[in-house]
């Protein structure tokens, strides 16, 4: 039976392995945590005289480099001059050349979000009148490209070493701890802490890679390195390595003299270990609470030891799964793992979970911020699928733990059938066969000996060889005879219906854990929904400044019903008058970020006077951004706005508005 189990389990896992991949390639890159929330000129805005300075405001504080803010001229000059600063609060400034010419500038920034992800856009605004630029910023990403994906693997890596480390250590020592002795779960912890180790080294050399160039020969540029050592992440990133040097300390305890102590000796032991776990686990979890989502926002005081505990109890709930399916699987056939072992692990399970839920209701309304943001938001649909997957988990969690119950009733319960005691007789017999095979050759021996005193010299010699030939033979025969009674004793074990199931049901718990770290490790880096509302609501509050003073702006929502087909389009008609006005339209995702299509059109109908469709092709500006000059309204009225746009090859869609123009 374990034989035909063992290519089960493998396919899962394979198939498991490729679904998580697909869930981290379909992340794409990361998205960005501190939004732009403001800007002076606006983005499309059309000013009168050159402006001294540039100034960007964020939802949150940023951390700048000496590029992170470039003004570029209609040729792609840099316009700017000196450093980036700080003006007040969220607003950062760069200063301007005097003398600007008129035409259409493009303004890109990036920058590091306090919670340590990089933030990158762009946007225009013309002087005197928009002009044609020659600036391309289509590829303005942040966390993108190859170091962007092995930052991205890097972190789930991380994760998943933290939690297998951590909770297979966890299972050992206050669930199983004969399990300290067993070598599946001694390479399943040491693989851990070797993945979180070598996650934490990678994460470090490309950090001043992913969060400016993006370039892969920059991982080892040590001038990079030494600016991230000098970030709050890369702080984060050496103090886990400190602790990991702690951790590996307590790892060769725990498998090493503790395993080789007495019960009673183990005690005392016991505690120390506990607690000396606990402090290196809490401080490791620190190391992300401190430079992540956790430290920054609403409450940072409160939510970093909530986040603190919410890892452990992951680790403890997933980290232990982990080791019980190895228990289950791999433990040696005179070690099998107890009913009480798994009750315990349950108590430790349950009382994880529970802490979850209440770690996680805190967590998720710290970060939504309203019950709209679990469909609006990218982040809120994630943190749904995960709260599904948790939930499938806890279900599948009451089956393995009413396996459980069974494996033990049978064990304290059950009286032994007439098969079982033929059974464990067969078996103490088989065990006894060697010893009666030795005792029966060493007698054979002895009586060869008694006729070798009588023989001639020459007999005795060919006796004595013989005896050491019938030893060996005897010897080989036990070996061969042990192998045998141990196949038997994992045979019986695993014929268990009990056992069996409750095998199954930790298989699928499992296979359920690495898609829901998939996900979590997603949704870490994901903007939080609060943000991308505050964003949102931001950026509505200036298309209503600019519309008060003349111009006029309309907002869109469209779907073509092809991928990536969702979206928002934004008309700005300034000044919104009778003869020629500038028209802007801007294309964003619906969390707010601009993006590139094919094809935009408009048209303008008054339909009270049967004029039009007037059609206007604007120009591509830059990412997300088209223009058109001189745009003719002839007369006054309630026109119809309507945009064509077009997401693929055959995927567009039509969207129009009302709105009084002249």
């Amino acid at each position: 039976m374990t034989q035909t189990i063992a290519p089960r389990v493998r396919t899962l896992v394979l198939l498991l392995l490729a679904a998580t991949g697909l869930l981290l390639a379909g992340a794409g890159p990361v998205s960005a945590h501190a939004a732009v929330t403001g800007s002076a000129p606006q983005q499309g805005a059309v000013v009168d005289k050159a402006p001294t300075q540039v100034s960007l405001t964020f939802s949150e504080k940023v951390a700048l480099s000496d590029d992170s803010l470039r003004v570029l001229d209609p040729k792609g000059k840099r316009v700017d001059r000196g450093d980036p600063a700080n003006l007040t609060g969220t607003t950062y400034a760069v200063k301007l050349h005097g003398g600007l010419p008129d035409g259409t500038y493009t303004v890109t920034y990036q920058v590091v979000s306090e919670d340590s992800h990089p933030v990158a856009g762009a946007y225009t605004f013309s002087i005197g009148a928009p002009s044609q630029t020659t600036v391309s910023v289509s590829g303005q990403t942040a966390g993108g490209g190859v170091v962007g994906t092995l930052y991205g693997f890097g972190r789930y890596v991380s994760y998943a070493g933290f939690i297998v480390m951590v909770g297979g250590a966890a299972f050992v020592l206050a669930c199983w701890q004969r399990g300290a002795g067993v070598r599946a779960l001694q390479r399943l912890t040491v693989a851990g802490w070797l993945a979180l180790t070598a996650a934490t080294l990678g994460l470090l050399l490309l950090r001043g890679s992913y969060t400016g160039t993006g370039k892969v020969g920059d991982v080892f540029d040590l001038d990079l390195l030494g600016q991230v050592l000098q970030t709050k992440t890369g702080a984060a990133l050496v103090s886990r390595l400190l602790l990991l040097a702690a951790a590996a300390l307590f790892i060769a305890v725990l498998f090493g003299a503790y395993e080789k102590r007495e019960d009673e000796e183990k005690r005392d032991l016991t505690f120390g270990l506990a607690v000396g776990g606990v402090v290196v686990s809490a401080g490791l979890a620190a190391s992300w609470a401190m430079s992540e989502h956790a430290s920054t926002g609403l409450q940072a005081g409160i939510a970093m030891p909530v986040d603190i505990i919410h890892l452990l109890a992951v680790a403890g709930w997933l980290g232990g799964l982990a080791a019980l399916l190895v228990a289950l699987y791999r433990a040696p056939a005179d070690t099998p793992v107890d009913a009480s072992a798994v009750r315990r692990f349950s108590r430790l399970a349950f009382g994880s979970v529970l802490a979850l839920v209440a770690t996680g209701i805190y967590q998720s309304w710290r970060q939504l911020g309203s019950w709209t943001a679990f469909t609006d938001t990218r982040y809120g649909q994630l943190l749904l699928v995960k709260i599904g997957l948790v939930a499938v988990l806890v279900g599948i969690a009451w089956v393995s733990r009413r396996w459980t119950g069974r494996l033990a009733e049978a064990v304290v319960v059950k009286p032994r059938k007439e098969s079982d005691s033929v059974a464990v007789t067969d078996a103490d017999a088989d065990e006894k066969e060697p010893a009666r095979a030795g005792a029966s050759g060493s007698g054979s021996g002895s009586g060869s000996a008694g006729k070798g005193a009588a023989a001639s010299g020459k007999k005795g010699a060919a006796g004595s060889d013989k005896a050491d030939g019938e030893s060996e033979r005897a010897a080989q025969l036990a070996r061969q005879q042990a192998a045998i009674d141990t196949a038997r004793r994992k045979e019986r074990r695993d014929a268990d219906p009990n056992r069996f199931g409750l095998r199954r049901s930790v298989l699928a718990e499992a296979g359920v854990a690495v898609v829901l770290l998939a996900v979590t490790t997603m949704l870490t880096s994901t903007e939080p929904g609060r943000t991308e509302e505050e964003a949102k609501a931001a950026t509505s509050a200036s298309a209503a400044d600019a519309s008060s003073a003349g111009a006029l702006t309309l907002d869109m929502s469209f779907d073509t019903g092809g991928e990536d087909g969702k979206g928002v389009v934004r008309v700005d008609l300034d000044p919104a008058r009778v003869g020629g006005n500038e028209m802007h339209v801007y294309v964003q995702r619906p969390n707010g970020r601009a993006f590139d299509i094919p094809e935009v059109k408009v048209a303008f109908t008054l339909e009270s006077q049967d004029i039009g469709p007037l059609p206007v092709v604007p120009d591509h500006i830059t990412t997300g951004h088209w223009s058109a000059s001189g745009v003719q309204i002839p007369m006054a009225g309630e026109w119809k706005v309507s945009v064509t746009v077009r997401t693929s090859d055959i995927d567009q869609t039509t969207v129009s508005k009302n709105a009084q123009i002249g």
